[in-house]
C-alpha cells in the first residue's frame, strides 16, 4: 500500500495546481491593486457645499468648496463636512478594495479563515 500524506520526490499534482493558482490569483490582485490605485474617488456632502476627492492610494487629491459655504461664523461646520467628505471618499476606496478582494476570493472571507 502507497504511504500518504508526505512530499517525497517532489510536489504531487494536486499541490503543483494549487502553487499556480496562487502565483495566478497574486498576480490578479496586483492587476487590481494597480487599478485601484489609479482611480478617483469623489464625494460631496452639505448639499455640495463641500466636494473632496480621494485617489485609490488613499491621498486627498482636490477639495473644493463653494465659496458661498464659507461663512468666517461657520467655520467649524465647514471642518465637519471637510472631514465627511474625506471619509466618505474613503470609505468608497475601502468598499471597492474589499468587493475586489471578494471577488479574487469567491468571498471567502480572508482566504477561507486561514487569516491571511
Amino acid at each position: 500500500m502507497a504511504k500518504r500524506g508526505g512530499f517525497p520526490g517532489g510536489m504531487p499534482g494536486n499541490m503543483n495546481n494549487l502553487m499556480k493558482q496562487a502565483q495566478r490569483m497574486q498576480r490578479q490582485m496586483e492587476e487590481q491593486q494597480k487599478a485601484l490605485e489609479e482611480k478617483v474617488f469623489t464625494a460631496a456632502v452639505g448639499g455640495g457645499a463641500v466636494e473632496v476627492s480621494v485617489s485609490g492610494k488613499r491621498e486627498v487629491t482636490k477639495v473644493t468648496i463653494d465659496p458661498d459655504a464659507v461663512d468666517p461664523e461657520e467655520v467649524e461646520m465647514l471642518e465637519d463636512m471637510i472631514a465627511a467628505a474625506v471619509n466618505e471618499a474613503l470609505r468608497q476606496v475601502e468598499e471597492e478594495q474589499t468587493a475586489n478582494m471578494n471577488k479574487m476570493t469567491g468571498g471567502l472571507g480572508g482566504f477561507g479563515g486561514l487569516g491571511f
